[in-house]
């Protein structure tokens, strides 16, 4: 028999509880609370996550069945499905919100040396969206449609680790391309994105601000070849071309020449092409960033699944958990904050596992 201490309360040990303490009082998190803190309400949710639990009912009816156990996984309060269905009524979901911003700044550095399938030394953000379904008769200020409602979650992805650096949360009848506003740009990153975030004038901000982005061009948009650069056909490149924008609009929004790049996919035999404000680097690079756009994609419906209640149903929010308007952001932290945690231990251990080595140690 095991008597040592639990999986859970191992993992929690790379969580850094004054910061989340800080946040908690930062919004009075435990004001006039007595028995159920803030740390018990994310220490139960973050159970239920990785357990894959499905309703409050459920949470309760795990969590009692090993009440000897509580304690020791750093639960201190009583579980009670009303105690929780209380607290996520009631808790501020910034609190959560600004605690995952305290974990993307400790797990990016455990991650920023990680190989991703490119020879880039800057750093590498995905930007995409993800439409989360949702029943109108339990989420009625979600409309989307006539007959159905959903949200958008819009998610920066740092292909480093892919950890998440920006989550934010709107309507679902909200474009892509406003979430450019939203996003500070950083200084030398690339980011990669859809056909869904061409927007030329807030493309341009990204060129002032002296960062570099990676999109595939519409059908639509037109486009005057200025120069054309040699290329190695044999890696898939077709062209590599300098182009400026034709279209009045276009030209006043983006002033600046463009680099027009064509890529045929040996798997799949389909074109591509590619506009980037990137010069420098070689074409086969410029296609390699987009393909790594891909990891965000892989992460979208590793969220969705956690938000779904069953396997095989429609990605959905868990209805029993909560179903009003601040109730959404509670639940995507707390995914949020639980897909953090275990990159904090996998990073953690990756480098723990390599400081022992007899490399490191010089044995």
């Amino acid at each position: 028999m095991n008597a040592g201490r639990t999986i859970f309360s191992q993992v929690l040990d790379h969580l850094p509880w004054y910061e989340f303490q800080k946040c908690v009082t930062r919004y009075r998190g435990d004001y006039q609370q007595k028995s159920f803190s803030c740390w018990d309400q994310y220490l139960c949710m973050s159970f239920a996550q990785l357990t894959y639990r499905e309703s409050l009912r459920d949470i309760e009816a795990c969590l009692r069945s090993m009440s000897p156990k509580l304690y020791h996984m750093g639960l201190r309060g009583r579980v009670a499905r009303s105690t929780l269905a209380d607290s996520n009524e009631a808790r501020d979901w910034r609190i959560y919100a600004d605690f995952a911003q305290v974990l993307i700044a400790i797990a990016r550095p455990l991650y920023s040396h990680d190989p991703i399938g490119v020879d880039l030394d800057q750093n590498l953000y995905a930007l995409d969206s993800t439409t989360i379904d949702l029943c109108l008769s339990l989420f009625p200020w979600a409309k989307f449609r006539k007959t159905k409602g959903a949200v958008k979650m819009h998610t920066l992805l740092d292909l480093h680790g892919n950890i998440p650096t920006f989550i934010d949360i709107t309507d679902g009848k909200v474009h892509d391309v406003h979430i450019l506003d939203e996003i500070i740009p950083e200084a030398g990153a690339f980011y990669v994105m859809d056909r869904g975030y061409v927007d030329f004038a807030r493309l341009f901000v990204l060129t002032l601000c002296s960062s570099f982005f990676v999109t595939r061009t519409k059908e639509n948009v037109l486009l005057q070849r200025r120069y054309s650069h040699p290329v190695d056909k044999t890696t898939g490149v077709r062209s590599d071309q300098t182009v400026i924008l034709t279209a009045i609009d276009s030209a006043m929004a983006y002033p600046d020449p463009l680099r027009r790049i064509t890529y045929v996919d040996a798997e799949t035999n389909k074109r591509l092409v590619f506009l980037t404000n990137n010069f420098v680097l070689p074409a086969l690079t410029i296609a390699l960033i987009y393909k790594s756009r891909w990891q965000i994609e892989l992460f979208k419906p590793a969220t969705d699944s956690t938000l779904c209640p069953e396997s095989g149903v429609k990605k959905g929010i868990r209805c029993e958990f909560r179903t009003d308007l601040a109730g959404l952001p509670l639940q995507i932290f707390m995914v949020t904050l639980t897909s953090l945690l275990v990159r904090l231990r996998s990073g953690c251990v990756d480098r723990l596992e390599m400081w022992k080595s007899p490399l490191a140690t010089g044995v």
